[in-house]
């Protein structure tokens, strides 16, 4: 087979699934199975007749042809079957006996716990079997304190009964369960937490039943082998031999990729010095084992009695046969006990190919390679290609292991260490210098010190750090000396993180200019004159240069963001912005602000000037501190005290209360507080939180208005009529409960649009359907964020609003049933 024909049929592969990525919706199955059918019959087809008629370039097109449509129908045909195991909606909402078994490692916190569950009986109270059961599903035990759960999914009571701390992966369980589709939160350059849960498998999410009026979870048995329950034994090990539980997680996620053990401050470390991939199950750590493997399986061989009597085995099997065996069957061992994460996967079907070429005595150029194993990879997980993850890790995997590794001999010298060490400097300045664009387009930010990070971590982590995680495995003693070697690593990390512009950040950018700093990329690391690499710099000068298209003068724009059960509001004008609350605080280890707003912000390169909290509530309150921490330069408005303990981690706020009749012009934009009132905070008994939500008017230079009320309740919105409360864009009351969005309230805004922000299936019933009557009784559009997403709306164009879900439909994506 040509080259040129590797080429053709790896292109066509991932191009297949690609193609079928961008369906907004599935066909039918038999549809893809007829599909499936034809590409079969058509590589037939061409294989037949290019022996007898077929011309060499119609075979050149017509089997790349059959790639194609056999890449897109067996993805289409497994979405398709994955689809149908999604939880029925008529079994949202209702208490099922659930028996199965838990198949993931449990994710702790101080909420509780949340694992993987995989049922194999599902019953109603009566003890009738459920027919269309999901068979993976991720559940939760939330205990004491009930915080409030990302996505909706807090219980309909607060949960008292503690999870047990013996609950491990390979345990059968019957409890009952109240289970939901699997939903997430859909946001412009958001994680898309629905595409995640898809390519996991999990066909529901809920949680587990155990308030004390249930019956108690009953623990059925405990599997004693298995490889899930191997890692667990692991980890639980590393838990009693290394004395914290900060170092202990980072032992366990380099040792597991149980990379949910890292705490938040270490992850935020790591990002800022751009080694987060060190801490992960990642190509370094696996290519490093199977070097170790490989040399000592080679030092093995040479002195084994069939190398030195010249045994004709020895003559079959040379030494460089044996290290590249031990090398691959170590690495894959290795991905596979770490959970064969996509990271792994990748780096293990790349040392396969580049051995077997090796072996066999061929050689391969190298996009050729990277391109065999991107349509290896894509085909067994075709979804792997929407995430960053894939791209940064096959970048760096096709830069590190393509070409053959420099052998080393048995003494090294000084010369052979020093090229070595030149070589190990060399790599790590290609991989940063042509992975900053990537991570620029990916994720907004580029680590300016990761050079000199990594050029310190990757030698550090790889050949110290790593290998005494594994010796623990056979000697506990090795995970201390492992946990005091990232304690050393770690101070060094933070001095560096602290450097003024550590950071470089850059907003989101088109396809187009993705393009062309994709095409700079590649002028830099592809070998050739210094001239040529330099080229690259001006390809990218469109990234570095480019900025969010703002509203025009005298117009603003709302963003109203989908992040559960809370209120979070961007409006911008053409130079300013302002952020009105911050979303839900999901548990004591993350919130809305750190999940979307954070992402948002950076991705739209906003600049806060001011952040209104209109009032304490967690749900609107919770992700003031991660927005604070990126942006320390907004002024807060709120009518929270100031002796209240949510100051206590914000340094240097000086927040100021928001009263009636405040008011500012920005850009042409006229901003008006209309509550609460200064007689408000000294009412006795002291008002309520909900009572004393700051209210926002904002008013462009043409007239169209915007209304944020925060949890007013009917007494606050009676209040407000003495004011021209007429908004053409209003934000809903306390979410929609029946407190609030009363009748003579709704008269006298008259909006276009009304916004609920409220999580999926909420415990709380938000929008409660009386109040979407009394919307419907006045002619008033009603959008709800669960079922939009991220919802935009423009002055300069009022009569129109963007829904994320429905401008970016994917198959994946979970439709709720419109309420009646």
């Amino acid at each position: 087979m040509r080259l040129s024909d590797g080429y053709a049929a790896a292109v066509a592969i991932v191009a297949g699934c690609a193609l079928q990525l961008q369906q907004a919706e599935l066909w039918p199955a038999p549809y893809y199975v007829a599909v499936l059918c034809a590409g079969s019959l058509c590589g037939v087809v061409v294989g037949v007749a290019r022996r007898w008629w077929l011309s060499d370039l119609g075979a050149r097109v017509a089997l790349p042809l059959a790639l194609l449509l056999l890449a897109f129908a067996q993805t289409g045909w497994r979405a398709s079957l994955h689809r149908t195991q999604w939880l029925p909606a008529e079994l949202e909402g209702r208490s099922w006996w659930a028996e199965g078994e838990v198949i993931s490692l449990p994710l702790w916190s101080e909420r509780g716990v949340r694992f993987r569950f995989r049922i194999d009986q599902l019953r109603d109270a009566e003890g009738g079997l459920v027919s269309s059961q999901p068979r993976q599903v991720w559940l939760g035990w939330y205990g004491p304190p009930a915080w409030d759960v990302d996505d909706g999914d807090s219980a309909d009571e607060l949960p008292t009964r503690q999870p047990p701390s013996h609950l491990s992966a390979g345990d059968r369980w019957r409890w009952s369960v109240r289970l939901k589709a699997p939903h997430g939160h859909v946001n412009p350059h958001g994680f898309d937490h629905e595409l995640w849960l898809w390519e996991q498998g999990i066909a529901a999410t809920g949680y587990v039943r155990a308030h004390p009026s249930e019956p108690a979870p009953v623990r059925l048995s405990s599997s004693a082998w298995g490889l899930t329950r191997w890692r667990q034994s692991v980890r639980d090990a590393v838990a009693r031999h290394v004395d914290d539980a900060t170092r202990a997680g980072r032992i366990a996620a380099l040792l597991l990729g149980d990379q949910a053990s890292i705490e938040r401050a270490d992850w935020d470390l790591l990002r800022a010095t751009g080694i987060a991939h060190l801490m992960a199950i990642s190509g370094l750590h696996i290519t490093g084992l199977a070097w170790l493997a490989g040399l000592l399986a080679g030092a093995l061989w040479r002195r084994s009695p069939w190398h030195w009597r010249g045994r004709v085995l020895a003559l079959w099997w040379p030494t460089p046969h044996i290290e590249r065996v031990a090398g691959m069957l170590a690495a894959a061992a290795y991905a596979v006990f770490s959970g064969w994460g996509i990271p792994a996967q990748r780096t293990v079907w790349m040392l396969l190919l580049a051995h077997g070429l090796a072996m066999s005595g061929r050689r391969w150029p190298w996009p050729l390679s990277a391109l065999v194993v991107a349509a290896g990879v894509i085909a067994l997980d075709p979804w792997a290609i929407t995430q960053a993850g894939f791209w940064l890790s096959f970048v760096a995997v096709t830069l590190l292991f393509l070409s053959e590794p420099v052998r080393t001999t048995d003494r090294p010298n000084t010369g052979a260490l020093r090229s070595r060490v030149q070589a190990l400097v060399r790599e790590q300045c290609v991989m940063s210098l042509c992975l900053a664009p990537l991570s620029l387009l990916l994720f907004q930010q580029v680590s300016v010190v990761g050079l000199l990070a990594n050029l310190l971590a990757v030698p550090w982590v790889t050949v110290i750090v790593t290998p005494l995680c594994l010796l623990g495995m056979v000697w506990h003693k090795a995970w201390s000396w492992a946990a005091l070697a990232l304690d050393a690593l770690m101070p060094v990390l933070q001095l560096m993180a602290a450097i003024p512009g550590a950071q470089l950040s850059r907003p989101a950018v088109p396809a187009w200019v993705a393009g062309f700093a994709v095409c700079g990329g590649a002028c830099l690391a592809w070998p050739g004159p210094l001239a040529w690499r330099l080229s690259g710099l001006c390809w990218m000068l469109p990234l570095l240069s480019w900025q969010v298209p703002p509203p025009a003068p005298g117009r603003f724009e709302l963003l109203a963001a989908d992040m559960g059960q809370g209120h979070a509001v961007l409006v911008r004008t053409r130079h300013h912005a302002l952020l009105y609350d911050t979303g839900p605080r999901y548990s004591p280890e993350t919130d809305a602000g750190q999940r979307v707003l954070v992402p948002l912000l950076r991705a739209w390169d906003v600049h806060l000037d001011r952040i209104v909290l209109s009032h304490q509530d967690s749900d609107h309150s919770g992700g003031l501190s991660s927005v604070w921490a990126m942006q320390p330069q907004a002024e807060v408005w709120t009518s929270v005290s100031v002796a209240h303990g949510l100051w206590s981690g914000l340094p240097g706020a000086v927040p100021q209360r928001c009263v009636h009749g405040q008011r500012w012009e920005w850009d042409g934009v006229r901003f008006e507080v209309l509550h609460p009132f200064a007689s408000d905070y000294l009412a006795q008994p002291p008002r309520k939180p909900n009572a004393l939500s700051c209210v926002l008017r904002i008013e462009d230079a043409q007239g169209v208005r915007a209304l944020l009320t925060g949890d007013i309740e009917a007494a606050q919105e009676r209040a407000l009529l003495a004011d021209d409360v007429q908004a053409d864009w209003l934000l809903v009351p306390h979410h929609g409960s029946n407190t609030s969005s009363t009748r003579d309230f709704l008269s006298a805004v008259q909006p276009r649009w009304a916004m609920v922000q409220a999580g999926y299936r909420n415990r709380f019933g938000h929008p409660r359907a009386e109040v979407l009557a009394r919307y419907r009784e006045q002619a008033i559009a009603v959008v709800q964020t669960d079922r939009c997403g991220a919802a935009t709306w423009r002055s300069e164009a009022p009569e129109a609003l963007r829904c994320e879900r429905q401008a970016a439909p994917r198959y994946w994506r979970h439709v709720p049933i419109e309420s009646p």
